[in-house]
């Protein structure tokens, strides 16, 4: 409203800076005067210019009447004298007959120029003030306007709420959303383009589009966005409110709105075919409806089910989105084959619409077999049922439509060429599954036999094969055999030595069924765990493991009372009675009687006690104390000798046992063969003997033989004789080492 100061004085400056050309001009055309001078005595004659006018001019017209700083006017007076140039130098007063005039009296600059503010602090009176300025008895004056405070223009935001016809509207509804428009403008009454504006209400009444309630101006400063309810059947009345900020002034408006429910209802369910073949498809439209017009303002979402969607024979989208008031769907049948209830629904909407689709029934096309039970696809013959053991086989079959599903209600015969078994039902229809099960018992005779599975139209398949057997273990295929015959537990206790193991077939040679208990005993050390003595097949074998500890050497014959020690006759019948050798029975009962076997394990010693070298005449026992002379043999020949490893029960080394040349000098070491011990049983000289039989003297050796071979480390041709010495170290898995020294000369030819 107010011209600054600054900007009031350089207007002045430049009217002064017109007036001083105009005066130059003038007096370049009177051809008299000094031109240069401009203030003083332009005649250079040395007389005192006097004052000839004074103008007094104001930096605006009216002042505020609330006298803030600030709202000053500017007084300016310029003097000049007769020849119109300006007067520095010269006093001049201010007068206002009312108000404030800083200060009252000033000297004229080089412009002639004086300069004062005036003010109406203390007093708000609207009223007119006179000014006065004089100099050299020249006076001039000025009116000035007292006038009231006028406020500062600021940025506006108003708020209409309109319907889709552009009219202003307060009523909403789901049928007549409504339209915020909030008009931007800035201090000077001018459009604000790109203004963010955001708009808040109550969540439970109404929804923004977009849904963030946020939008820009435009080009004319206007943001819009769309309200709608919040629900179909939401009712009341709310604000809705505008936010923005321009120029760092935050501006907001709002407008008032009331809601009313909207009665919306769905138009009934359109099929573009109301029956369809196996696995066909229709379309399904459904219309929102507002009374009698489709409902187009909101998206709803349209919830489609049916019986045979549930159950899996059919395909809809569970939720569909309206376009244009309308949903669609593409229904899809999955082999339902009966008359489909399809219904429509929405939230909001009390009633939903239904329609029926006949649906055809699919076609059986195939058979397949598809499971037995046991799963090994093997039965025992009649009377030999058990646990483990069984005399039915089931044989499920699985028939399927054109489309390669299940399907239901499909009778199904069975039949089969063997004369040896019964089919317990004939026929039968398939379930929600497409399976059908039949089951088959076994007669008095090994056998195998097929079941053949056919359909109504023809169709039909074969089972696998299915084995009958005896199922019951029998004496000779009744097996029984141990890791390591030899472990070296004479004087060590351990934990698992070896492991024995059983295998049990019925008559036919097939594994008995799974289950088969196998009781285990034995004379000295231990055998199965702590909870059971023995173990159950799996697929006709199972095992338990043995160990060294007491006792080891039986004081009473035949104890403990087995079957393998009572049941049996002849010479077999006693349990070994010699030192350090472990009679294992393992026994199972039948409906036909006991079965068993019985095995031996040597509970070999540390300590390679009885060494024996094989001589021409028989055998020489060692020594580890003596150094045993192989004699003399040429430098060009090797000797090789045999020795027999015992321990100090004349039993065999522990399996594993190692034989080695060593402390070898003025010789090369062939080697030894075999080098370890290997898995001695007891045995005669003629075959193993089971259990021992036989062994009960302990002067029987049973070690094991191992063949030394030693060679001449002489340069060749031989010079001299050499007279050699070597060792023949024993070492068990458990560490013991028994050493036997040995000599051997090697002369030259």
């Amino acid at each position: 409203m107010y011209k600054t100061t600054t900007g009031f004085i350089k207007s002045i400056r430049q009217w002064l800076a017109l007036l001083c050309c105009a005066t130059l001009l003038a007096a370049c055309g009177g051809g008299g005067g000094n031109p240069g001078s401009t203030t003083g005595n332009p005649s250079g004659t040395g007389n005192t210019p006097k004052v000839a006018s004074i103008v007094l001019i104001s930096s605006a017209d009216t002042i505020a009447s609330s006298g803030a700083d600030g709202t000053e006017v500017t007084l300016s007076a310029l003097v000049k004298d007769a020849n119109n140039l300006v007067m520095e130098n010269q006093n001049v007063d201010f007068k206002a007959d009312s108000g404030n005039i800083v200060p009252v009296k000033l000297i004229t600059d080089n412009t002639g120029m004086a300069t004062a503010k005036l003010n109406v602090k203390g007093d708000a009176t609207l009223r007119t003030i006179t000014v006065t300025a004089t100099v050299g008895g020249i006076s001039t004056t000025k009116k000035i306007q007292v006038v009231a405070n006028v406020p500062p223009p600021t940025p506006t935001a108003t708020m209409t709420l309109v319907n889709s016809s552009g009219v202003a509207s307060s009523s909403l509804s789901a049928a007549t959303p409504l339209t915020a428009r909030t008009s931007v403008r800035d201090k000077d009454n001018k459009p604000v383009a790109n203004a963010l504006v955001t708009y808040t209400a109550d969540s439970a009444l109404v929804a923004f589009s977009p849904s963030v309630g946020t939008a820009l101006t435009d080009a004319n400063g206007l943001a819009e966005v769309t309200l709608r309810p919040a629900s179909l059947s939401v009712s009341g009345a709310g604000t809705v409110n505008a936010a923005v900020s321009v120029a760092g002034t935050a501006l907001t408006t709002s407008a008032n709105f009331s809601v009313g429910a909207t009665a919306i209802t769905l138009g009934p369910l359109n099929l573009s075919s109301t029956s369809i073949p196996a696995y066909g498809s229709t379309i399904i439209t459904v219309d929102v409806l507002a009374g009698a017009a489709k409902y187009t303002e909101q998206q709803l979402n349209i919830a489609f089910a049916s019986n045979c969607v549930s159950a899996g024979k059919a395909t809809l989208a569970a939720t569909v989105p309206t376009s244009n008031g309308t949903a669609q769907v593409v229904y899809r049948d999955q082999g339902c084959g009966n008359t489909d209830q399809i219904t429509a629904s929405a939230s909001g909407i009390s009633k939903s619409s239904t329609a029926s689709l006949a649906i055809a029934a699919p076609q059986a096309a195939s058979i397949q077999f598809s499971a037995a039970s046991p799963v090994d696809r093997s039965i025992v013959i009649k009377g030999q049922g058990g646990i483990g053991r069984t005399e039915t086989a089931t044989l499920t079959f699985k028939v399927f439509d054109t489309f390669g599903k299940p399907l239901a209600g499909q009778n199904v015969k069975f039949s089969t060429a063997s004369t040896n078994v019964t089919i317990n039902k004939a026929s039968d229809s398939t379930d929600a599954n497409g399976e059908v099960i039949t089951t088959v018992n076994s007669g008095s005779v090994p056998t195998s036999f097929r079941i053949i599975a056919t359909l109504d139209n023809g169709a039909s398949t074969t089972s696998d094969s299915i084995v009958v057997t005896t199922g019951a273990p029998v004496q000779r295929a009744f097996s029984l055999s141990v890791g390591k015959p030899n472990v070296e537990g004479w004087s060590n206790d351990d934990v698992a030595a070896t492991t024995v193991n059983v295998l049990v077939a019925d008559q036919a040679g097939n594994p008995v069924p799974d289950g088969l208990p196998v009781v285990f005993q034995t004379n000295l050390g231990a055998i199965g765990s702590s909870d059971k003595g023995g173990c159950n097949t799996t697929n006709g074998g199972c095992s338990v493991n043995y160990r060294s500890q007491a006792p080891r050497i039986a004081t009473e014959l035949n104890s403990p009372a087995t079957p393998c020690n009572t049941l049996a006759t002849g010479p077999e019948k006693n349990d070994s009675a010699r030192i350090g050798l472990a009679t294992v029975c393992a026994s199972t009962t039948t409906s036909t009687g006991t079965l068993y076997r019985k095995t031996s394990i040597f509970l070999s010693g540390s300590v390679a006690e009885n060494v024996y070298m094989s001589t021409p005449t028989g055998a020489t026992k060692l020594s580890t104390k003596d150094v045993t002379d192989l004699g003399t043999v040429k430098s060009t020949e090797s000797r090789v000798f045999i020795l027999q490893l015992n321990d100090v029960n004349n039993n065999p080394m522990p399996a594993g046992t190692a034989v080695e040349i060593t402390s070898v000098v003025n010789a090369v070491a062939i080697g030894v063969a075999p080098a370890t011990v290997q898995s001695v049983f007891p045995h005669t000289d003629t075959a193993d003997v089971a259990g021992g039989l036989g062994l009960d003297d302990n002067n029987i050796r049973q070690g094991s033989y191992h063949q030394i071979s030693i060679g001449s480390a002489q340069a060749k041709p031989c010079l001299t004789a050499l007279d050699s010495t070597f060792s023949v170290r024993v070492t068990t898995p458990k560490g013991s080492v028994t050493s036997y020294p040995f000599k051997l000369a090697f002369s030259c030819p």
